[in-house]
């Protein structure tokens, strides 16, 4: 592992996510808590959108493009609030309006309310971006962990239903699989942050005791074609590491292009530690990422 990184581990108390209601608190106390971005280079403004779903829009100045962003937190953690350190980095370095949205959370709203709630951000997104001065051509969808599932999901089911074109989907550290039969998901039983059970737990609150279809785990969808180019990263200590490498490399196969990174000695959610030379890393190119695909003509 990073020893930057590692340093931090045993400040890491060990949050239970087989009660959300004490997940969420501690998610806040460790938002709140770390140091805030500056904002002052981006208009930020707080919307409901059709059907009643909550989004935070983060404009930066003379943005090209625009991403639907959702949050991580296993289906059943994170907010508008918690998201905004990250949202506006990503605004700031990609030079990209971002859409963070607060999709309703499981166990209380199982899939696929989280999932509907994305689809109809992205809808609004794209009949209303232009508002902003942004070419709706340009409207990628994104996000980390369950959100990057999400994101992955809305691009799926837009194909799918012929709903809103999307330009890229932007996907960190992404939860694909419930199925969590790769080496990763099967080997990482103590690894920092999330592990198998912990990952166990978050399928077991979004799914609510359903079978799940390629729209609740997209690593069951069985045909990857016609998806939008993709960007993927992955931690080398996460169970979830497989399932995106597996992922990157069928969308690979189905002849969409795929960027992919696979970033060593980290571990899920770790670009959290702002401190360490491998996390401003991370960040940077995430962003980066969504500038070069937004800028493509």
């Amino acid at each position: 592992m990073d020893p930057e990184l590692e340093a931090f581990i045993p400040l890491f108390p060990p949050a239970d996510l087989d009660d959300p209601a004490s997940a969420r608190r501690y998610l806040a106390g460790l938002a709140a808590a770390g140091p805030a971005p500056d904002t002052s280079d981006l208009t930020i403004e707080d919307r409901t959108v059709p059907p009643d779903v909550p989004v935070r829009i983060y404009r930066p100045r003379q943005a090209r493009g625009a991403i639907v962003w959702l949050h991580g937190g296993g289906f059943c953690m994170g907010d508008l609030d918690t998201e905004h350190p990250w949202a506006s980095r990503l605004a700031l370095g990609s030079g990209a309006l971002v859409v963070s949205v607060g999709y309703r959370l499981a166990p209380e709203h199982p899939f696929p309310a989280g999932l509907d709630d994305a689809y109809a951000a992205v809808t609004w997104a794209a009949g209303h971006v232009a508002e902003f001065g942004v070419d709706p051509a340009r409207l990628a969808v994104g996000g980390h962990s369950a959100g990057a599932g999400l994101a992955a999901a809305v691009a799926l089911r837009a194909r799918d239903q012929r709903g809103p074109a999307i330009a890229f989907q932007l996907l960190n550290q992404p939860e694909l699989d419930d199925r969590q039969d790769t080496w990763s998901a099967r080997a990482f039983t103590g690894t920092p942050w999330m592990n198998r059970s912990k990952l166990a737990a978050t399928w077991r609150h979004y799914l609510g005791g359903q079978t799940a279809s390629a729209y609740a785990a997209v690593a069951r969808a069985g045909d990857l074609s016609d998806l939008p180019p993709a960007y993927v990263a992955t931690a080398e200590f996460d169970p979830l590491r497989d399932e995106g490498i597996g992922y990157a490399l069928r969308l690979l196969q189905a002849g969409v292009s795929v960027e992919l990174h696979q970033w060593p000695g980290t571990f899920h959610g770790s670009q959290a530690i702002l401190s360490a030379d491998v996390s401003q890393r991370q960040i940077a190119e995430f962003a980066a990422a969504l500038r070069r695909a937004l800028a493509r003509d």
